[in-house]
Parts: C-alpha cells; structure tokens; sequence
C-alpha cells in the first residue's frame, strides 16, 4: 500500500503545482490551444522516455491488449478532450481561489463514481477520511464574496465530472503500463485540441511560450497521470481519488515556498483536516475472508502470496518481472485494499 500511497501523493503534487502555472500561462494562450498543447507536451515527452526505455535494460510494463482500448478510448475523450477544454475555458474567467474550491469536486465526484456505479467497497473511516480532505480543501480555497455560479465556473464543474469518469475508465486498464495510457492520451489529446485549433485560425503564441507550456504538460498531466494509474493498480478509484485531492493544498503550499509567503490560518486549517484524512486512509484496515477466481493476466509482480506460480521460462530472479501468469483460485483472509487483486464484492 505504501508504494500506492507515493504514487498517488506524487501525483496530487505535480498537478497541483501545475494548476496555478496554467492559470499564469491561460492569460497569454488560448485556453483550448493550452490544453492541446500541455497535452502534446505530455504525449511527445513520454513518447520520448519510452522510446529511450526500449533501447536500454529497464523492462517495460505490460502493453496494452485489445479489450483495453475501449476503456482507454471512453478515458481520452473524456479526460484528455473534453475535461482540459473545459476546464481551460473556465479557468481563463474564474478566480483562483474558486477554481480552487471547484476542483474539489473531482475527488467527491470521482468516490461517489466508484462506490456506488462502479462498486467499490468502502467503510465508515474511509468515508470519513474523505469528507475531511473535501472539507480541508473547501476550507483551503474558500473567499467570501468570490462565489460566482457563472457558465464558467460551471464550465469548471463539467470539467470535474469528465476527469471523474475518466478516473473510474481508467481503472479498469490500470494493470498495463501506466506510461503508455499516459502517452497515448496525452498524443491524441493534444492532436484532437490542436487541431481544431489550426482548423479556427488560432494563432499561436510565441515558441518559447509553447516550450514552457509543453514542459508544464510533461510533468503536471503526462508524469502525474502514469502515477496516478499506477496508484490505481495498488489502492483502487476511491483511496486514490481521495489522496489526490491533496492536490489544491500542495500546491498552495508549494506557492508559500516559492514565493516566500506566509500561510494564513485558512491555510494551516486545511492541512490539518486533510493531514487527519489522510492518517485515516492510512491506517485503514480492511480484512476479511474473501475468494480469487482464476485468472490470467499480466503485469509487473514479485512473487508473494498472490504469486507462486512457475516460469515455463529462464528467469534470473529478477523482481518486479513483467509475464503472462495465472491466479488459481484461492480462499484466504488477509488486509488488502482494492488493487487489481482485489475487485470482489462484498
């Protein structure tokens, strides 16, 4: 879980770093050619370091197989074409400090997806541990007199809903190599929204301008999102869209340092309830007897107790190691979250 935990935690950070720097770059750029741009920013970037990966020893993760890509198809319209469009467009007209509160409906919306459509278990302290980071980030982006239900802000919401449902899709492919969901999305994202950009006879903004937003692209939606597939694979939807929403905070805290501020008392309010959420996800324990069917996949995995299966193959004990393998099926009770091991019901 713990590695989970980093991941998704990672991810929160480089997008939240992300967010204020596109609210900066949004003024100078159109806010779709943006999004097409931070997106083809991550594609080519990752695009990069996979075609590095192939020429070195690093093994790569398990590919895509073909019943993935209609998950990964519904993940990149949603996520990679609409969600930025939208979200672009409000925040070229939204405050700051709301975009901030609005985006707090990601997580919510992204829990609720996964407990109740797509059934994903919960409990009272999980339940909890979510409500206190949505209220620490409600505190953390909260001024009075700046609550303005406008198009754009609902452009901001729509946003929200769309990243949502591309969390929940996402999910269901999160075994292959996160890298490469990341890379794919990213290229068609970024060639769909730049596009139809050339189509309209948008101009396009000076080329260090597109450089820095490209960069921004790579690390706060390319590198951030092959994390957060990757906290997927170990936490399930739910856990990872609930330490995700660490996000507005740590990029607030993030600006503190770089700027040289000091936080107001909103500020240590909101790490606090979310700190609380947070120890509550962790220190979950969620055990009981439970049932693997068999199963065929493939993935990275060391062999644990999930994994006593032979190699038909020479193998020199290296671990993690990716390969086709099988689950037989199995009874045992132990703590375990909702991972790709773990999807039963309950």
């Amino acid at each position: 879980m713990r590695i989970g935990v980093c991941y998704a935690l990672a991810a929160a950070m480089l997008f939240g770093v992300s967010t204020p720097i596109a609210k900066v770059l949004v003024g100078d750029i159109a806010p779709v050619l943006l999004a097409g741009i931070l997106y083809a920013g991550s594609g080519l970037g990752l695009g990069v370091w996979i075609a590095f990966r192939r020429v070195t020893v690093r093994p790569a993760g398990p590919g895509l197989v073909p019943g993935d890509y209609p998950w990964l198809g519904g993940a990149v319209l949603l996520g990679g074409i609409l969600g930025p469009a939208l979200f672009m467009i409000g925040l070229s007209r939204v405050p700051a400090s709301v975009t901030s509160l609005l985006l707090n409906l990601e997580g919510v919306l992204t829990v609720l997806l996964a407990w109740f459509a797509f059934k994903e278990n919960f409990d009272r302290r999980v339940l909890l541990g979510m409500a206190l980071i949505v209220c620490g980030g409600l505190v953390l982006g909260f001024q009075p007199g700046e609550i303005d239900l406008s198009w754009s802000a609902g452009a901001i919401a729509l946003a929200c809903l769309c990243w949502a449902l591309d969390n929940n899709l996402t999910r269901r492919i999160s075994g292959a190599d996160p890298v490469q969901i990341a890379a794919i999305k990213g290229a068609v994202a970024g060639a769909v929204n730049l596009s139809v950009m050339v189509v309209l006879g948008v101009d396009f903004p000076a080329p260090q301008l597109v450089a820095g937003a490209a960069l921004v692209g790579l690390l706060g939606f390319g590198v951030s999102l092959a994390l957060f597939v990757a906290a997927l694979r170990e936490l399930g939807t739910a856990r990872t869209g609930a330490y995700f929403s660490t996000a507005p905070f740590i990029g607030a805290a993030c600006s503190f340092v770089l700027l040289e501020e000091s936080p107001g008392s909103a500020f240590w309010i909101a790490g606090t309830l979310m700190a609380c959420g947070v120890l509550l996800h962790l220190t979950e324990r969620h055990q009981h007897a439970h049932g693997h069917e068999t199963l065929t996949h493939q993935h990275g995995h060391s062999h644990d107790e999930h994994h006593r299966h032979r190699h038909d193959f020479a193998w020199d004990g290296t671990e993690p190691h990716v390969h086709d393998h099988e689950h037989e099926a199995l009874k045992h009770s132990h703590t375990h979250y909702p991972d790709i091991h773990h999807r039963h019901g309950h």
